[in-house]
């Protein structure tokens, strides 16, 4: 059996065994060698297209050592980012993506007004005196979500149905959304495996793959 693929199953039973009584989707990520992917967003969205109503919880992207942190933030439509400056420099924040469009000026500490992104799609931050800042904010209207870790695994709890389980990544081929379609039951976890087409990583994007 390829290792990679033994990496595979061995973290999938890791997080099935640790919640036998959960109801919900683990998942684990890799590129098309079999690399494992932190910092991808997977997010799950009912079949019936009628998602849950969790709270919309605020999120946080600090500017610390010249660097957006954390790179990769998701959160649900409706959430607040609050952008404090902990450098000893001031940032100028933009975005002109589509889905959330502002311009912070200068400022230092806490002084940025937080943002409230109602609109889900891809945001792109970057810097507007630090060209090689860049940040990455995915907005999603589903409570259902979660980021990998640096095993590239990730668990979401949910009701039991039928759902499009989504994974999405800010350095894919053609910024690729893969879906799987999954029947979850009460009481399992359910469980997907997803092979992402991957451009080829810089020095400055961020990464720390």
């Amino acid at each position: 059996m390829h290792r990679f693929t033994r990496r595979i199953i061995f973290s999938l039973t890791l997080l099935s065994a640790a919640t036998a009584s959960a109801t919900g989707i683990a998942v684990q990520v890799q590129d098309a060698n079999g690399k494992v992917l932190p910092d991808t967003v997977i997010y799950m969205e009912p079949e019936s297209g009628a998602p849950g109503g969790a709270k919309t919880a605020a999120a946080q992207i600090e500017q610390k050592g010249l660097k957006f942190m954390p790179l990769v933030t998701v959160v649900q439509v409706g959430a607040t980012i609050n952008f404090p400056n902990n450098d000893k420099v001031r940032h100028h924040i933009y975005s002109f993506s589509p889905a959330h469009k502002f311009d912070q000026k200068l400022y230092s500490g806490q002084s940025a007004s937080p943002q409230v992104f109602d609109k889900a799609g891809t945001v792109v931050l970057g810097c507007n005196i630090h060209d090689k800042m860049i940040a990455y904010v995915k907005v999603v209207d589903t409570p259902y979500f979660a980021k990998t870790d640096g095993s590239g695994a990730a668990r979401v709890e949910l009701p039991a149905g039928k759902y499009v389980v989504k994974a999405w990544h800010y350095n894919t081929v053609g910024s690729a959304t893969l879906e799987q379609v999954l029947t979850v039951k009460a009481g399992d976890l359910a469980t997907a495996v997803f092979k992402l087409p991957m451009k080829p990583f810089t020095a400055d994007d961020g990464s720390t793959l």
